[in-house]
């Protein structure tokens, strides 16, 4: 019965539901990032770069030539498709921009915990800490202003 209280307790630890609600939040991210790279970012690229498709850039390696890549594939050719490798990382260098401007945001966001008010002051003369409040020293019996 031990085992079973140890998980309880694991589970119920803060940092276990931060990080299960960082995954739920961080997969839906990925979805939406995913999105913009297919549906926004990647045509753009492709018309700039004169309509290359990316997920269709192969070699196939028995020598034959094929429409696309999903024709080689269908016929049993081995491919070597270094297409997908580059949108894979265009991908990856997009998602990495957006998670560090994110990351960015939210620090921007945070403020600072603002500085305790200081209970205590030097005296001058004999340089002992004193109670803010106090009008002559307790080690020196100086006057304080």
């Amino acid at each position: 019965m031990g085992i079973v209280k140890e998980f309880k307790e694991f589970i119920m630890r803060g940092n276990v539901m931060d990080m299960a609600v960082g995954v739920i939040v961080g997969g839906a991210f990925g979805a939406i990032v995913n999105s913009l790279v297919n549906d926004v970012i990647m045509p753009v690229i492709s018309l700039a770069t004169g309509k290359v498709d990316f997920s269709n850039l192969f070699i196939a390696l028995d020598g034959g030539e094929y429409a696309n890549l999903a024709a080689a594939q269908e016929a049993g050719a081995s491919v070597f498709a270094y297409g997908s490798f580059i949108q894979a990382v265009i991908e990856f260098l997009i998602i990495a921009l957006c998670i560090f401007l994110v990351v960015k945001g939210v620090n921007k966001l945070r403020k600072p915990a603002p500085a305790a008010a200081p209970t205590t002051k030097v005296c001058p003369f004999c340089k002992n800490e004193v109670p803010i409040e106090a009008t002559r020293c307790g080690f020196c019996t100086s006057e304080l202003k």
